[in-house]
């Protein structure tokens, strides 16, 4: 199989590094979303692969870069990006992912990777204590953690060892029917993907009321929706509050649920607002979390990690391989038979996994937990200023309280009253302008424009333009 030498890789890598340097640098003046159709770039590029390899495999890497992908690509890292949710990519993280992809690991087994393991555990227990879980979600504590590829990945994993737990039986005989999963109608789909892909069908799915006046769940409804199910024959499996939903930013009491969960596995979802507890004026986002069975949080939205980077920590460090492990011959080795070593492999779906603590490590390395801390505590200030902004314009509301760094509002007819068609046509319009990004959600039935500020670059004069385009 043919392959660069390591002198040509040198020089086609360097010429690389030159590349993605200058692209971020230029970043800014790109619009923020492509101007292209469906098809459209399929139909640049050839049909037929080459038999031969191309003259100048750097040109050709370069040339698609420059006038196929970027020009067709939704710039993620783009400081007037305030869609979705951040996907911070620093350029100190993909020092490591160039390492992790240099040497090729594959770490399903401490066997195959003993430093990538054993590195991965010192990040993960690291990271408990910084946000505040404490010892008992380490591994001296008797829990642990891992890097999932994603929160859903960590929703399903944990949904299977919370089968596990209901029913050791489980892993032989399926489910039954009678399995129930406990979500509001804010928590994240990936909760309802998780309760199809493990088999148990929509009608084990149960949306838990809010609280009167709030987005959050209403632990009081939960503890009657529990004990009538029980009373019914079923069985409660697991629980999901989630900290900072995706619409709305809104936190689920995780204390309160907790108390009432009544040995169902809580699972606590702060995907992307759980990060913000490494500021202590925070930390009381994830109240409760240390109560509950498992928590995740990704370092690749708002912890400055390219993408696939997702925490997740249980309590029980024998719960994930209880349900998932799977052992034939060829994995068997002495340190696996000596349990004295994790293997990731039983924490996860897929068996294979990549070295991904090593550009956690990286972003640790060169910005420190206080510069991670600095770079939240100015997204949630821009959204302060942002929120003041549309208190103070009569065309504008906020629909629902500002969370950190998310602000959703609603566009004001002539009436006072939220217009969703003005709300669709903004946003649409500060889209096509290319200078911002924007996504949209609905609030009790009503179009809500939602700015999730984020972006690495995005300061106080991106925040500017925005407010410009919205209210031009």
């Amino acid at each position: 199989m043919p392959d660069l030498d390591p002198e040509e890789f040198r020089r086609l890598g360097h010429a690389l590094v030159d590349w993605v340097a200058a692209h971020r640098a230029g970043l800014a003046e790109l619009p923020v979303r492509p101007a292209v159709r469906p098809g459209e770039i399929r139909a640049a590029l050839p049909a037929d692969l080459p038999d031969k390899p191309a003259d100048d495999l750097g040109v050709a890497l370069t040339d698609l870069l420059d006038d196929v992908v970027v020009p067709g690509s939704l710039h993620w890292q783009h400081p007037g990006f305030y869609g979705y949710f951040p996907a911070q990519a620093s350029l100190l993280s993909l020092l490591g992912d160039l390492a992790s992809g240099g040497l090729g690991a594959q770490g399903m087994l401490w066997s195959t990777s003993p430093a990538g393991t054993e590195v991965e555990q010192v990040l993960v227990d690291g990271f408990a204590r910084a946000l505040g879980l404490g010892e008992t979600f380490t591994f001296a504590g008797g829990g642990g953690g891992s890097l999932q590829d994603s929160a859903s990945s960590a929703a399903l994993v944990a949904l299977l060892a919370a089968l596990h737990r209901a029913s050791p039986e489980w892993r032989e005989t399926g489910v039954d029917g009678t399995e129930r999963v406990y979500v509001t109608a804010e928590t994240h789909s990936s909760l309802a993907k998780a309760v199809r892909v493990a088999g148990l069908g929509s009608r084990a799915l149960r949306t838990v009321p809010f609280s009167p006046g709030t987005l959050a769940m209403s632990a009081e409804a939960l503890g009657g929706m529990l004990a009538e199910d029980r009373a019914a024959g079923l069985r409660p499996v697991l629980v999901c509050p989630t900290v900072g939903t995706t619409g709305t930013g809104a936190i689920d009491p995780v204390r309160e649920v907790c108390e009432v969960a009544g040995g169902a596995w809580v699972h606590v979802d702060a995907a992307w607002a759980g990060v913000a507890a490494l500021c202590p004026e925070f930390r009381h986002v994830l109240d409760g979390a240390e109560l509950a069975d498992s928590v995740c949080t990704d370092a690749h939205k708002w912890l400055a990690t390219a993408f696939d980077a997702s925490f997740l920590w249980v309590r029980d460090g024998t719960a994930l391989p209880a349900a998932l492990s799977i052992t034939p011959e060829y994995l068997r080795n002495a340190a696996t038979d000596s349990g004295e070593v994790v293997d990731y492999r039983d924490w996860q779906v897929p068996l294979g996994r990549r070295f991904r603590a090593l550009k956690l490590w990286a972003v640790v390395q060169g910005a420190g937990l206080e510069g991670l801390r600095e770079g939240i505590r100015g997204h949630v200030a821009l959204a302060q200023d942002l929120a003041a902004r549309v208190e103070a314009d009569p065309r504008f509301s906020l629909a629902a309280p500002p969370s950190l760094a998310l602000v959703c509002l609603h566009v004001l007819g002539p009436d006072g009253e939220p217009d969703d068609a003005a709300g669709r046509a903004l946003l649409e319009r500060v889209n096509a302008s290319g200078r911002a990004f924007l996504t949209h959600t609905t609030i009790d039935g009503r179009y809500a424009i939602r700015v999730a500020i984020g972006g690495l670059g995005t300061g106080p004069e991106h925040l500017d333009v925005l407010w410009a385009e919205l209210t031009r």
